[in-house]
């Protein structure tokens, strides 16, 4: 089993529920295949890159996963799937039902054409690492500077 973190977005509904709907019931499939699952809060940011589109609801879980870097990857597609994520009509980095990113898988590092772990823009987002720390607070000393370069994001917690 490894440890893994994931981050959570959502700034869009799908079929009448919510971004906020859409993370609570992401998280319950999510807890089916993560052991030990812990969740941080959720929190409202600025979207990056694309900028025009509604501002997003982010988090973080964590837990333990049987089965590999890729069974997770197919794992967290079908849940995206599931909540109206689609791909071939999107723009990228544009407005979504759900977004669901491995930041961490154990201590593997993985660089492929459709898979960078960990996750190359996590040290750039504190809509990462914020819930990251509020989860795991020992992180905070690891992800120190990081979290200096990015505090001037705003980021508010909403539930």
């Amino acid at each position: 089993m490894q440890d893994v973190v994931l981050g959570l977005g959502s700034n869009r509904s799908h079929e009448g529920k919510s971004p906020l709907e859409l993370l609570k019931a992401a998280c319950s499939d999510l807890s089916c295949r993560l052991e030990d699952m812990k969740m941080s809060s959720v929190y409202k940011t600025k979207a990056m890159y694309y900028t025009d589109q509604d501002d997003f609801y982010n988090m973080v879980v964590a837990g333990r996963f049987e089965g590999s870097a890729h069974d997770l990857l197919d794992f967290i597609h079908s849940v995206e799937n599931k909540y109206g994520r689609n791909r071939a009509v999107e723009i990228r980095n544009g407005p979504r039902p759900l977004d669901i990113d491995i930041e961490l898988f154990g201590s593997e590092v993985i660089r492929e054409e459709n898979l960078i772990v960990p996750h190359e823009r996590m040290e750039e987002r504190a809509f990462v690492l914020v819930p990251l720390v509020e989860i795991f607070p020992e992180y905070a000393e690891k992800y120190k500077e990081a979290l200096n370069k990015v505090s001037g994001q705003k980021i508010e917690v909403v539930g």
